[in-house]
């Protein structure tokens, strides 16, 4: 039995280390995600007496405190972005999430299929349930704070976010329809397939986006143009203010039945849009950015010691397979094939390819899905092949993502400065331009 002061004790210096690490490994080709997953696997080694994490018996749990931490952090980078929308603009973003996305979802669902002999509902589920690039472990190829500049943000970090911000809202309509094939020998296909198309990807995706829309346009009033000043929340710059837009436009939306993740990301964008060179931007940013860390580390504190306990047991060698061409294969391949017409150079394309980075929205919509239909697979196997995909992308793309950045970085100084006709050097927007 773990006491209670032990459990105090523990929380506090994970809130500590979660101050501390992503400093000490700045620069460095290690990832705070991965510094605190291997901390959870070491932990179990200790002679100390842990719970047994079980995800299937712990479902609900495990769907909330996910949930909570993937809106959060599309709350964080939606206010990063400073881009206006337009097509020329978001083409590369639009790109992504218009084939990518729907490519990556079909190559693995054969992969599936094909190699575990899975049924059509469990392939479909897996597919949409690892599509979403991730937008809490993407940290290290993200738009980092807000500036007033509208053209500081290269082309990989913003392609990156504003994927990461869009995806996992829309993978959601093909998590429903891995749930409606596992449901539909109660009921006609055709029923089930126009319910879907009309409710699922139609109604639900419109009022996501509407209720953003909505949201974020009266809360960008509050914020920054309201006639009293007591409820001119910009002058006070208190930070949690972040805290209750998100859940706000959160809930709302899911009371229509609407795509909550989708109005929490667009809710962000038009604040950011309200008023662009607000100070107000960056404390909000960084009031969730850390509610976000502290999440973050929590959870994969947890992942690592369910790892150590046995999750990957039910694992196959072609499971593993399957996420490996995922993650190796299939999402570098449409990542590129994406982005062929558009403005990044090609290392640009290659680096925005490679960074599929998937998380804890696949732990959200596996925990969700389970909780509706069964899928003819044991729940043990799914959640040890989503696992090691998160596992194995945690690792991969935490080690690779600062030297892979950075020398990007690099090399956009070097181009901009050569450049450059000031004596000064380029600043911030021309580094930013410059395509690889």
């Amino acid at each position: 039995m773990i006491s209670a002061d032990f459990l105090f004790a523990l929380f506090g210096t994970g809130a500590l280390t979660a101050a501390v690490v992503p400093r000490l490994v700045a620069g460095r080709p290690v990832s705070m995600p991965l510094v605190f997953l291997l901390c959870g696997l070491a932990f179990q080694l200790l002679p100390v007496p842990l719970p047994q994490i079980d995800p299937v018996r712990d479902r609900l749990w495990v769907e909330h405190l996910t949930e909570v931490c993937v809106i959060v952090s599309l709350m964080g980078a939606g206010l990063a972005l400073n881009r206006p929308f337009g097509h020329g603009r978001w083409r590369t973003c639009g790109r992504l999430l218009g084939v990518t996305m729907p490519l990556t979802i079909a190559a693995t669902a054969v992969l599936a299929w094909w190699l575990l002999d899975w049924p059509v509902a469990a392939a479909l589920l897996l597919a949409a349930v690892l599509a979403p690039t991730d937008p809490v472990l993407a940290s290290e190829v993200r738009v980092g704070a807000p500036t007033e500049s509208e053209h500081d943000e290269d082309e990989v970090r913003f392609a990156l976010t504003s994927e990461a911000g869009l995806n996992d809202g829309l993978a959601f309509p093909v998590v429903m329809a891995a749930i409606a094939l596992a449901g539909a020998g109660s009921s006609a296909p055709g029923g089930r397939i126009g319910h879907w198309l009309l409710v699922d990807v139609g109604y639900r995706c419109v009022v996501g986006v509407l209720a953003g829309l909505a949201v974020g346009r009266l809360l960008g009033w509050l914020f920054f143009r309201a006639s009293q000043s007591a409820v001119r929340l910009s002058e006070h710059r208190e930070g949690f203010v972040a805290l209750g837009a998100t859940f706000f436009a959160y809930g709302l939306t899911e009371l229509a039945h609407g795509y909550g993740f989708l109005a929490v990301f667009v809710t962000a964008c038009r604040i950011r849009a309200a008023e662009r060179a607000h100070g107000y931007h960056t404390v909000l940013h960084d009031f969730v950015e850390q509610i976000e860390r502290l999440l973050t580390a929590a959870l994969l504190f947890l992942l690592g010691a369910f790892i150590a306990q046995g999750a990957l047991a039910p694992l196959t060698w072609q499971g593993a397979v399957v996420c490996l061409l995922l993650l190796l294969a299939v999402r570098p391949l449409t990542g590129w094939l994406a982005q062929l017409g558009t403005a990044p150079g090609p290392r640009e394309r290659a680096v925005t390819a490679f960074f599929g980075i998937r998380g804890i929205g696949s732990l959200f919509y596996l925990a969700y899905a389970l909780g509706t239909e069964g899928f003819q697979v044991p729940a043990e196997e799914l959640w040890a092949l989503v696992t090691f995909t998160v596992l194995v992308s945690v690792a991969l793309h935490g080690m690779t993502a600062t030297p892979v950045i950075s020398r990007l970085d690099h090399l956009r100084q070097l181009q901009a400065r050569r450049k450059s006709h000031d004596r000064h050097g380029p600043d911030e927007d021309d580094v930013a331009k410059e395509r690889l």
